[in-house]
């Protein structure tokens, strides 16, 4: 299952609070795509998934929207 988060619009941390708590109710293996227009969504997105120990499988900005796929771990 994959599902899209949209955090237009929101500054930092909501952009990475919403996916933690998207993230909570997903099974492992099933993926999320986060939209923010916050540019520390660059830096918190990828911190987050680090510490977490979810994998991001993909980041880029395209028009000012950066766009994040997370894949859950176990």
């Amino acid at each position: 299952m994959s599902q899209v988060l949209d955090a237009r619009g929101f500054n930092c941390p909501i952009p990475v609070l919403k996916a933690r708590k998207a993230l909570q109710a997903m099974k492992g293996g099933e993926q999320i795509t986060v939209m923010a227009t916050d540019p520390a969504s660059y830096i918190d997105i990828p911190h987050f998934c680090n510490t977490t120990g979810h994998d991001l499988l993909d980041a880029r900005e395209e028009d000012g929207i950066f766009t994040y796929v997370i894949q859950k771990t176990e």
